[in-house]
């Protein structure tokens, strides 16, 4: 098969990049979506990073109602197997339960995506129903990081994350309902943006105020990408419960200049949690940096009940989650989740979460309300905070307590030894507000550490603005410049050499 450009080229080209060739008329949608497919097929049998390839999209870039007159102008992208559904395609959410699950609609989000110009030609690895860290289930697939393969990519966006880093596409679908954009982009070396509450919606079958923590958005390796993404994909659908706000100004064009001089706060001490010396000496590595480009850096921490904050973020999931897996088990005839089908904390949190009661929720509410006034106070005072991705380093592959997988009896327990790592997001979605995580650093295993910058409810432009600034001021150089282990522009002798 002759492609449209060599690797080394396609890989010089972010989505805009690829973008503005269509419009030269140098490549065409369809060459486009072919060289991705192939790109999937590269690194798959190493990674495993994609689910499915839409062929007969890839062949006809039209097929399902992309707008070529839109900015993006036919790049091809995948969506991440859960969250905005494909009309007549295949999502089953990482689960053998859900194995031949097909849509009958698009979802609002899809269509917001066609209409920006963005081919959707196929689905990016999930765990099951998006709950773990880690899209580990031999039964399903096993998704690898590129970097090194004996180590997990992390989840939940783990297909879209790996398909990025490997050079399969610049821009792809994910999803973050307490990190799962931000954490697997931090570890495989992308930009991850959580967008604020109220930017993407999940019409037409939930709303933010139903779905209260979990937010659609993007992984890229450039910031105009992120920005242009945001920008064209955002808005509500007709009877949202929530305004749906718009920034003063098109964070394509706020992008353009460097932010005015920030007040950010260092912090690596979230109540019970810290992270591991190596990870502060490279997020204090970067404050210098940030200092070096005029910004006011100190160390500084919201006044926050940390332990009560994430008892509230666990009741908040479990009981999502429930309801989630009720609503499957439905239309399926089933009374429970099958054993056979569903990994074992997963019937344990639907267990446990059928039986939170309305007091429960209140409460958590109540907790919600106090953690983000206490973020809300901070920022007043200071313009970011800074920490890292997590909090311990990237494990390899079968780290069983990070897995739904997982025979501990505790749900609770589960969930308590998540957070041990993953300390530094989660809040972040409980008190709507916007983070992103930029690769600006590195683990001792070699692999990339991305640097978590929060900021107040709809100042994303303002993340979006210093991580440009940053990528400015070195060279878009993100990672150093390296590459990954398992990436599209290796010879074709390399998976032979990283199989696993």
């Amino acid at each position: 098969m002759t492609l449209a450009m060599t690797w080394q080229e396609w890989v010089q080209h972010d989505a805009l990049g690829l973008a503005e060739c269509v419009r030269r008329g140098d490549v065409s949608p369809a060459e486009l979506a072919a060289q991705a497919a192939a790109g999937a097929a590269r690194i798959n049998p190493v990674v495993h990073a994609v689910v499915e390839v839409f062929n007969d999209v890839v062949a006809d870039p039209l097929q399902d109602g992309m707008d070529p007159a839109g900015p993006f102008a036919g790049v091809p992208f995948f969506m991440k197997d859960l969250g905005p559904t494909l009309k007549g395609r295949l999502q089953e959410m990482g689960s053998l339960m859900m194995r031949g699950n097909r849509a009958t609609a698009d979802t609002f989000l899809t269509s917001q995506i066609r209409r920006a110009g963005l081919n959707i030609i196929g689905r990016t690895t999930t765990p099951e129903f998006g709950v773990c860290s880690s899209a580990e289930n031999p039964a399903v697939y096993v998704t690898r990081n590129p970097w090194n393969p004996e180590y997990t990519s992390y989840g939940s966006s783990a297909g879209t994350a790996v398909a990025l880093a490997a050079g399969v596409l610049p821009l792809s679908h994910a999803t973050d309902g307490g990190g799962s954009i931000r954490i697997p982009a931090g570890a495989n070396g992308n930009i991850g943006l959580k967008p604020s509450r109220g930017v993407f919606s999940i019409a037409p079958a939930a709303s933010d105020l139903t779905g209260l923590v979990s937010t659609q958005g993007c992984q890229s390796r450039t910031v105009r990408d992120t920005a242009a993404f945001v920008d064209h994909c955002r808005g509500g659908a007709p009877g949202e419960f929530m305004p749906y706000w718009m920034p003063a100004e098109p964070y394509s064009e706020l992008i353009r200049r460097d932010p005015p001089r920030l007040r950010i706060a260092l912090s690596h001490e979230w109540g019970d949690f810290r992270a591991v010396p190596h990870f502060v000496a490279e997020l204090e590595r970067v404050g210098r940096f940030l200092e070096g480009l005029g910004h006011q850096v100190d160390w500084a921490l919201p006044e926050v009940d940390f332990r009560a904050a994430f008892d509230a973020q666990t009741t908040c999931y479990i009981s999502n989650f429930a309801q989630t897996i009720s609503n499957l088990l439905a239309p399926r005839g089933l009374a429970r989740p099958p054993s056979d089908l569903v990994e074992p904390i997963n019937i344990k949190i639907w267990e446990m979460g059928l039986n939170t009661s309305f007091t429960e929720r209140a409460r958590m509410q109540a907790v919600f309300n106090t953690t983000s006034r206490a973020f809300g106070q901070f920022f007043e005072d200071w313009d970011i905070i800074l920490t890292p991705i997590t909090a311990l380093p990237t494990p390899k592959l079968g780290a069983v307590e990070y897995l739904t997988t997982s025979d501990n009896a505790s749900v609770l327990d589960w969930f308590a030894n998540l957070w041990c790592n993953f300390a530094y997001t989660p809040l972040t979605n409980l008190c709507g507000m916007p983070g992103i995580s930029m690769p600006m650093a590195t683990q001792p295993n070699g692999l990339p550490l991305g640097i978590h910058a929060q900021a107040k409810q709809a100042n994303d432009g303002m993340l979006l603005q210093l991580a440009a600034q940053i990528e400015r001021a070195m060279g878009g150089q993100w990672n150093g410049g390296r590459l990954p282990q398992v990436h599209v522009c290796h010879n074709d002798e390399y998976s032979a050499r990283l199989e696993v």
